[in-house]
C-alpha cells in the first residue's frame, strides 16, 4: 500500500491544477454586478478561448448594456496594471488556471 503524503519520485511530472470556475482575487462590485461579471467572463472565455480580444469585447459590451457605459475589460495572461476606477466597479479574477480578467468602470 502506498502511504499518503509521500513525495513523488524525482523526475515525475508535477500535476497542474486547472480551475474550471472563476477565482475572484479582488472585487468591490455589488453582488448582482459581480455575479453578472463572473457569468459573462466564463461564457466569453469559453466561447472565445483562442481570442482574448473578442472575449473582452463581449464582456465589455454586455456590461455597458446592463450597467451603463464606460466599462473596460482586459483578458489575458501575464500582465500587470495600475488603473483609476469608480468605487464599487472593479473585479479582478482568474479563469481556467492562468487567464486573468479585469473589469472596471471609469468614465
Amino acid at each position: 500500500m502506498a502511504e499518503e503524503g509521500v513525495a513523488a519520485a524525482p523526475g515525475a511530472a508535477a500535476e497542474k491544477v486547472i480551475h474550471t470556475y472563476p477565482l475572484i482575487r479582488h472585487s468591490d462590485m455589488s453582488e448582482e454586478m459581480r455575479t453578472e461579471a463572473m457569468e459573462l467572463s466564463v461564457t466569453a472565455c469559453e466561447k472565445f478561448s483562442q481570442n482574448n480580444e473578442l472575449a473582452a469585447r463581449m464582456v465589455k459590451e454586455s456590461m455597458d448594456k446592463k450597467f451603463g457605459p464606460a466599462f473596460h475589460v482586459v483578458v489575458g495572461e501575464s500582465y500587470g496594471f495600475e488603473i483609476t476606477y469608480e468605487c464599487t466597479t472593479i473585479c479582478y479574477m482568474y479563469f481556467g488556471g492562468n487567464q486573468a480578467i479585469c473589469i472596471w468602470k471609469c468614465s
